[in-house]
């Protein structure tokens, strides 16, 4: 059991609450009346500021979809740059809306300070496949209304580049277009997501620092498995300087549930959680690049989370466990707020 007071905030780089927003989940309600499908529910904006969650990326998620029409207005038609575009924009004027609401505080791009806070949480947008761009010139528009990051593609390839079900595609000229605009413009690579070609490709277009939003260790699971980092992937991102989000879905951590054909949910533990953070740190050489990027309801429900783990006010039993394994208040911290937060220059403390 720990034996000193666990961490009093957290960093969460991964939460698709758009995309919940879009799916009728209403953000601004308790999880016991929030409604919408992906029940029961692990994340809305009261859930977030229980939990002590302060910061986080929120993604622009946009599907892209090769049979039948689009399922919902957060998908577009494969190849449909236009329809990308207007799902993307409903998604960005959202985040835009809680701003001017109060509900949220927008994060600057990386090496930008950070305003005072007025809002329970600040957000970084996050746009998780970059189809939604229409052309690479038009980046800095993206940029200057909030976006700080963006991961180029999704399960499919997008127009950019290959993503974990493309069958290890690279970068697409547009991708190898976007690249150097996006250093330009300090918006920041997320290679959570890419094919182990197009993470090659632009790892070597760039010297910048790197993060992966929301990914675990391939290692730690069955088969050759794109959505997760390879071993000299993650010593590559902590050679930058960048951070690795640990993802929290249950298939993600458990090996057996991964190797699985049955849908989620399953039983996953806090601990197979922890060995995906320790291994991440053991090739890293420290514990200075490994945080959340928690995923909680991209298109799951509470039940499909480590075992253990409902919402947001959950996550100290993270800490707790590491605490077992020896890891001190300082790393535990740094694990919860203070990786992520030297990487985005929020206060540490």
């Amino acid at each position: 059991m720990p034996t000193d007071a666990p961490p009093d905030r957290w960093f969460d780089a991964h939460l698709d609450l758009a995309y919940l927003a879009e799916r009728g989940r209403d953000m601004h309600a308790p999880l016991t009346d929030c409604r919408g499908p992906l029940q029961p529910a692990a994340v809305t904006l009261p859930a977030l500021r229980d939990g002590n969650v302060h910061a986080c990326l929120g993604t622009i998620f946009t599907e892209a979809t090769k049979d039948g029409g689009p399922p919902g207005p957060y998908a577009y038609t494969l190849g449909d740059a236009d329809a990308a575009n207007r799902a993307g924009q409903r998604q960005l004027k959202l985040y835009q809306a809680w701003a001017g609401g109060g509900a949220i505080d927008l994060l600057p791009r990386r090496g930008a300070p950070a305003s005072p806070p007025t809002a329970s949480l600040q957000l970084g947008i996050l746009m998780e496949c970059a189809d939604p761009i229409l052309q690479p010139d038009d980046l800095p528009e993206w940029a200057d209304a909030g976006v700080i990051a963006i991961g180029m593609a999704w399960w499919h390839q997008s127009r950019y580049a290959g993503g974990n079900g493309s069958d290890n595609a690279g970068l697409t000229d547009l991708g190898r277009a976007l690249v150097p605009i996006m250093d330009e413009h300090n918006v920041v690579h997320d290679l959570s997501h890419l094919s182990q070609r197009a993470t090659d490709e632009l790892l070597a277009l760039t010297d910048a620092p790197v993060i992966a939003s929301h990914s675990n260790c391939r290692t730690l699971l069955p088969g050759d498995n794109h959505r997760h980092l390879a071993d000299d992937t993650i010593r590559e991102i902590a050679r930058r300087g960048g951070v690795i989000g640990v993802n929290l879905v249950a298939k993600f951590l458990d090996p057996t549930l991964a190797a699985s054909k049955d849908p989620i949910p399953g039983d996953a533990t806090i601990d197979q959680l922890c060995d995906h953070i320790e291994r991440i740190c053991q090739l890293a050489g420290d514990r200075a690049h490994v945080a959340l990027g928690s995923d909680m309801d991209g298109g799951i429900t509470a039940n499909d989370l480590p075992k253990g783990i409902d919402t947001p006010t959950d996550l100290r039993k993270i800490t707790d466990t590491l605490a077992s394994r020896g890891w001190p208040h300082e790393d535990r911290g740094a694990f919860a707020w203070g990786n992520w937060a030297r990487f985005w220059n929020l206060p540490a403390g």
